[in-house]
């Protein structure tokens, strides 16, 4: 145990001062590291916020089509023709 003591009494200081330096520098590069993988995180949020966009079209497209087909299935009058030509448009424009 003597040994032990009077090495790092004799020692210390050399053996410290290279350990300090290493984990001074490993934490510099850590603030890299969560720069990158906070911009991979936002280019995630805005694909998945471009999805639900076109969810929410693909949606709205799928209620006008059931709707078209619940006309036609119910009936021919003039006015549900009328409403499946805005139906068409509708659907056309979400399309584009």
């Amino acid at each position: 145990m003597k040994k032990v003591i009077d090495f790092i009494n004799k020692y210390g200081m050399v053996i410290i001062t290279p350990l300090i330096l290493i984990m001074f520098l490993k934490t510099c590069s850590t603030n890299s590291r969560v720069d990158s993988v906070t911009k991979q995180v936002e280019m995630t949020n805005q694909k998945i916020d471009s999805l639900e966009t076109d969810f929410e079209k693909e949606i709205q497209i799928e209620g006008l089509k059931s709707e078209k087909r619940m006309i036609q299935s119910v009936s021919r009058t003039l006015i549900d023709r009328e409403r499946e030509r805005q139906i068409d448009k509708e659907i056309e424009r979400l399309n584009k």
